[in-house]
């Protein structure tokens, strides 16, 4: 495991960190604390989770493993998030002061725990003024409630935004970004990976394995069947499977991952990882398991070093369409200069 600055904070992570959005849905609560054993165990001390995860049951689980191991309780940093429902009441949802106030001392409540290292805004909410709710972040960052804060799916422009009005009122900086990065999701390359540089804000990628296609258990047109996430509902989020299966892109991706692994003698989630977890401003890679045995091979990725004309060709074969302008090479041009001079 290696180890980083949480963005441009002080703090430091291990550069795999651990998702439990499985915790009390896909993983029992047993299953639960023998993956945060063996994560802890291997060097991890990166955890991450949501109040909306199980509708709290996730927290709670780690809120009860991290009461039965208190000697273990500063070497972890521990994230969690606020914004989406926790019930059907206009006032349950969003980033006002009034919402995240009950939400953030929940979340306190159900981990047991009394500061948050890093808590995340878990989605940009359009009805809340944006000045509204940073002030309430640097207030619990100054009553000690939180340490750090981040936020989850946001774009460029309401990074840039949240950035300059923090630092224009002397408030509490954001420190981290968690968007949905991957071999077969690039595109926050045009716009957030640039702005998160700009910032010093450190990037915390979430499916990292594209949903699972990355690991190799999907076949081009046989349609997923059992006990995967897939198999179970063909037609889940954005990973659903007709439209992935239709685009060439994703098996020449898949494929290039595989021949990779192939000669390393490693699985394709580790040349997934290996390539993500290298990227410009990525802080820690977060891993989703269901079972102690996805996490061993995931967190084996820490140990695999690719060439670099791996990681090239990678970078190439996994490239996102983008159109002519504002994106395409000929726009990129536009946007460099020599320091030569000349065109």
């Amino acid at each position: 495991m290696q180890y980083r600055t949480l963005g441009n904070s002080g703090a430091i992570v291990s550069n795999y960190a651990l998702g439990t959005m499985t915790f009390g849905a896909e993983a029992t609560e047993e299953q639960s604390r023998a993956i945060l054993d063996d994560y802890l165990a291997a060097g991890g001390n990166f955890i991450d989770t949501a109040d909306v995860y199980s509708s709290g049951v996730s927290e709670k689980i780690i809120g009860r493993w991290l009461a039965d191991r208190p000697e273990d309780r500063d070497k972890v940093v521990l994230a969690t998030k606020g914004r989406f429902p926790m019930g059907t009441a206009p006032n349950d949802v969003g980033t006002s002061r009034r919402h995240l106030t009950r939400a953030l001392d929940d979340s306190l409540r159900r981990l047991g725990v009394e500061q948050i290292d890093l808590y995340q805004l878990h989605a940009w909410d359009p009805v809340t003024p944006l000045e509204e709710t940073l002030r309430f972040l640097h207030d619990a960052v100054s009553s000690g409630k939180i340490a750090y804060y981040g936020f989850s799916n946001f774009l460029g422009w309401q990074l840039t935004k949240a950035v300059h009005l923090a630092k224009a009122h002397g408030w509490s900086a954001p420190v981290t970004l968690q968007p949905q990065y991957s071999l077969l999701v690039r595109e926050i390359e045009s716009e957030i990976v640039p702005a998160s540089l700009d910032a010093g804000i450190g990037l915390l990628p979430w499916s990292p394995l594209g949903g699972g296609w990355l690991s190799g258990k999907y076949k081009r047109d046989a349609p997923p069947t059992g006990a995967t996430r897939l198999g179970e509902n063909p037609d889940r989020g954005m990973e659903a499977w007709k439209a992935r299966n239709a685009d060439a892109r994703t098996w020449e991706v898949i494929e290039e991952v595989e021949e990779i692994a192939g000669r390393h003698g490693v699985s394709p989630s580790q040349v997934a990882l290996a390539w993500l977890a290298d990227r410009p401003a990525v802080t820690s890679v977060i891993l989703g398991a269901r079972t102690t045995s996805q996490l061993a091979d995931n967190l084996a990725a820490a140990d695999l070093v690719l060439t670099p004309g791996e990681q090239e060709r990678l970078t190439e074969v996994s490239n996102p369409r983008v159109g002519v302008y504002p994106y395409g090479p000929m726009a990129h041009e536009q946007r460099s200069r020599k320091l030569e001079g000349g065109r």
